[in-house]
């Protein structure tokens, strides 16, 4: 597993934590039982590899990776090309063709999204294939806390974009506890079980007028065949 030259010199420390040995061990152990595990380690942290810490401008967070064979890439809510649209991404889609008049990609890759200064962070970077959750709790999510923790503490300011409720409680009790220059959107997941309430949430428009207001440059969100 290698991260980015940039988040490697900020996440020294951590990385060397005994935690990380534990997470190590328990994903080999994952795979000497006969699991699957998504993505594969040479994908598990793509988000950092596209994502330098000084080219953030915004950050996505999403739950743990698709846990169907080929979808998972280390970016949340991305599949690769060729891979079927999930659920949830069509209905970015449609909340992005809504709000900006951007027509839905005919692919499921963000990772134009990503090169742009986009950080697209699960809170768990490995699944087992087809029991969805079935990381959590194993050390992941203390890792991207410190992520979190490190984009709150910049001075340069962010957008987060939270939807669901444990993108927001994974980012707003770090956020509370720091006095930062970011905004924070949040609304519902855009899941089917919840779409209605995050489809007018208008959030990339709203983004880009955050960056350009504190003049950064605004992301290109219209995603190119």
């Amino acid at each position: 597993m290698k991260i980015g030259k940039s988040w490697f010199e900020l996440l020294r420390e951590e990385l060397a934590s005994p935690y990380i040995d534990q997470l190590k061990t328990f994903l080999v152990e994952e795979q000497q039982r006969g699991h699957v595990v998504y993505p594969h380690d040479s994908l598990i942290f793509s988000a950092f590899s596209y994502t330098p810490f000084s080219r953030v401008r915004v950050v996505i967070v999403g739950q743990d990776p698709y846990h169907g064979a080929h979808q998972a890439h280390g970016l949340s809510f991305s599949v690769p090309r060729g891979v079927a649209i999930p659920p949830s991404l069509r209905n970015i889609y449609k909340e992005l063709h809504a709000d900006l008049d951007i027509p839905p990609a005919s692919h499921g890759c963000l990772v134009q999204w990503a090169k742009q200064g986009v950080l697209l962070l699960n809170a768990t970077l490995t699944v087992r294939a087809g029991e969805p959750g079935s990381h959590c709790h194993k050390g992941w999510e203390r890792f991207t806390d410190k992520v979190v923790q490190i984009l709150c503490e910049s001075s340069t300011p962010i957008v987060f974009l939270l939807w669901g409720k444990l993108a927001q409680r994974k980012c707003q009790h770090i956020l509370s506890g720091v006095d930062h220059p970011h905004a924070v959107l949040t609304s519902a997941h855009p899941s089917p079980f919840s779409a209605e309430k995050f489809l007018g949430c208008r959030h990339f428009s709203r983004a880009n007028a955050y960056l350009k207001a504190w003049n950064r440059s605004p992301i290109d969100w219209w995603l190119r065949e």
